[in-house]
């Protein structure tokens, strides 16, 4: 089977640092060369104890670039050169370490002395152990990177190398990266269309996860799905998005610039940097409400002592935040999960929280909804309610994402 040239001639400067899933970067070459990009391949020092620098340079076809003092490499200031000499730099795998130095600036190798130096885009496919993804530090320094306008695919949940580890760290498949580089670059060479081209769009979607210990948690039964396919399917028309996800098992869409949370107020702070926007799309299922004061270490079980109580705070509401907000958005969005009372909930939510739109749905217990591949919908608008047929969620992303076009065009 002949694949479509989606890359044809893109250069792509692919540096991989130094993970076990840098053995992923072999198929990740031939994937990208197959669809015509030239692969220009970097390697760091950690990543030559996973894979070796033959075997990268045999599926590249070209040199390997490994050392920031290279006399063969750096006569003309080679590292300059291979910052600019091309349409994308991608980092797969992109340690912990790797995105700490991006964060910060610094530049004490080849790889990092690169990324600082270019002008490119850049996309990286983050790979570590799953603590220390959800590690403060490195979720803040995805944050900032983020906001530096760095590309993210992934990382997925799964099972490490290492055993008896799962979670989330996995390296996005090689085919997903493709997928993400040509969102990036490919096809019209990354010149964006569609009815909401130059449009900003913020997207909330999953669960929030409200610790009342180190192990134990309040949330709520939200898989993702329906606001990762509302995401892509904005992308798709166009927008410039930013995911603000909670925990899911899913994987990010590709191309999308996604920040990970866990708690509500994580979850606020993100949409608030976000803004100013053109669209708010408030998917996720954010817990009402958290634990006053979280437990330093895991409550113990007592024989023949009660639990002790659980003191509760309100969480912050953030579609009525962004819904009121001085910088609202030019449409806001909000989502309505009810088991009763659907239709006038939703109405009363609509008012409510200063929305133009409410998505309200049965989740009640038997409709397979929440974690589920489908979803039935009722759009909710000071206009009326329209009633939308039992569509996969990927569909009613998208015909919501058209309906989005449609009202944005009409307030223009």
């Amino acid at each position: 089977m002949t694949l479509p040239m989606t890359l044809k001639d893109k250069r792509i400067l692919l540096i991989i640092s130094g993970g076990i899933a840098a053995y992923k970067s072999l198929d990740l070459i031939r994937r990208l060369r197959e669809r015509g990009a030239r692969v220009i391949p970097l390697m760091t020092a950690g990543a030559q104890q996973f894979v070796t620098p033959l075997a990268v340079g045999a599926l590249a076809a070209g040199h390997v670039y490994t050392d920031l003092f290279s006399r063969e490499d750096e006569q003309d200031v080679g590292h300059i050169r291979l910052a600019r000499d091309c349409d994308l730099v991608l980092v797969a795998p992109a340690t912990a370490d790797l995105m700490a130095k991006m964060a910060n600036g610094l530049a004490d190798d080849l790889a990092s002395t690169v990324l600082l130096a270019t002008d490119r885009p850049v996309l990286i496919a983050p790979a570590m152990n799953p603590r220390m993804w959800a590690h403060p530090a490195t979720l803040r320094n995805a944050e900032t990177l983020a906001g530096d306008g760095i590309g993210f695919v992934g990382p997925n949940a799964g099972e490490m190398a290492e055993g008896g580890e799962a979670g989330l760290g996995r390296m996005a498949e090689p085919l997903e990266i493709v997928a993400a580089v040509e969102a990036h670059i490919g096809g019209d060479g990354g010149k964006v269309s569609g009815p909401l081209a130059g449009r900003k769009a913020i997207v909330t979607s999953g669960p929030t996860h409200e610790p009342i210990d180190p192990v134990r948690y309040i949330a709520n039964r939200s898989s993702g799905r329906q606001g990762h396919a509302i995401a892509a399917a904005l992308a798709k028309l166009g927008a410039d998005v930013t995911l603000v996800s909670g925990p899911v098992g899913i994987a990010d869409p590709p191309g999308i610039r996604v920040v990970h949370v866990e708690r509500a107020e994580e979850m606020l702070e993100a949409v608030l940097a976000g803004l100013p926007a053109d669209i708010a799309v408030m998917v996720a299922a954010v817990a009402d409400w958290r634990v006053a004061t979280t437990a330093g270490e895991k409550i113990k079980k007592k024989p023949g002592e009660a639990p002790p109580p659980l003191q509760l705070a309100e969480n912050p509401d953030i579609l009525k935040t962004v819904g009121h907000h001085a910088q609202r958005p030019k449409l806001v969005v909000g989502f309505a999960a009810e088991t009763q009372n659907l239709e006038t909930n939703a109405r009363e939510k609509l008012k409510r929280k200063g929305a133009d739109l409410i998505v309200a749905n049965d989740v009640s217990p038997g409709t397979g909804i929440m974690g589920g591949s489908r979803n039935s919908v009722r759009v909710v608008s000071k206009a009326g309610i329209d009633a939308w047929p039992d569509l996969s969620k990927e569909e009613v992303a998208e015909r919501l994402a058209a309906l989005i076009a449609e009202r944005l065009a009409a307030l223009s």
